[in-house]
């Protein structure tokens, strides 16, 4: 087993691909952080008002601090999606499976490696949010760290990003192409499911539903509030029950593609 995760994390390190996702992550968790941080500071934002708006320390730092979230779990689902598609665009799979013939070992190994990149990116996200953010709102007065649960929704932070780079594993097993793959994967997180989990609270069965969306439980987790259109905050999950949900995502999707990987034939 120890032979086939090294075998994974090989692939992935050698290859320019980690490092290129890891300054676009750290420069996305940086400017969010310093735009939200100016944004939610600005007068004329504080003196708008309205929902969905910081309304206290502790809340604009959490705001600030996962504003690059959005960015940096679209950058893990694309890793995700990537780990298995490159395999089977460049045709390695069967030479992956050859050097270790059982299959699951395989998946588990690149389930393993998915959550230590992901954990990896978070953290490196966070560093550069957090010193960016934590400076700014210094600067203009606020305390960034007067709440303990900031370090709450920081640490699970790193379990998001870990959790949507596994959701991207099973897309990239079921939909084999991987341009086919990564186009759906980030059209659907970045667009389609956003602008569902907007809509659907407008009813209220609707808003019963969305509460289940991947986003919508993403924000749960990290305590940032979710807002429908029409500017109303609709309620979400608890962040224990989000995390729960995400990671039940992340879960199922890895089960299909580990189910669907063992019983395929490769050629």
């Amino acid at each position: 087993m120890s032979k086939a995760v090294s075998s994974e994390f090989r692939k992935f390190f050698t290859t320019r691909l980690w490092w290129g996702m890891l300054i676009a992550i750290v420069v996305a968790g940086a400017a969010f952080a310093a735009l939200f941080a100016f944004l939610f500071t600005s007068d004329a934002v504080i003196g708008e008002g309205g929902p969905g708006l910081p309304t206290s320390d502790a809340e604009l730092a959490r705001t600030t601090f996962t504003s690059g979230i959005g960015v940096g779990y679209l950058l893990t689902l694309a890793i995700g999606v990537m780990t298995v598609g490159a395999e089977y665009r460049h045709k390695t799979i069967t030479a992956t499976f050859l050097a270790e013939p059982k299959r699951s070992r395989v998946m588990v190994a690149k389930t393993i490696l998915l959550l230590a990149v992901g954990a990896m990116y978070g953290l490196a996200s966070l560093t550069a949010s957090v010193v960016t953010g934590a400076t700014i709102l210094s600067s203009r007065g606020h305390e960034p760290f007067g709440d303990p649960e900031i370090w709450r929704t920081l640490a699970l932070s790193l379990l998001v990003l870990g959790l949507w780079a596994l959701i991207g594993l099973g897309v990239g097993i079921l939909i084999p192409n991987q341009v086919a793959a990564l186009l759906i994967a980030v059209g659907v997180a970045w667009i389609v499911e956003p602008i569902i989990g907007a809509v659907l609270p407008l009813t209220e069965i609707g808003a019963d539903i969305a509460r289940y969306l991947p986003s919508q439980a993403t924000n749960a987790t990290l305590n940032v509030q979710n807002v429908s259109f029409g500017g109303t905050v609709s309620d979400q999950l608890a962040w224990w029950a989000g995390a729960l949900v995400l990671t039940g995502y992340a879960v199922v999707m890895a089960l299909i593609g580990t189910i669907r990987t063992v019983r395929a034939d490769i050629s």
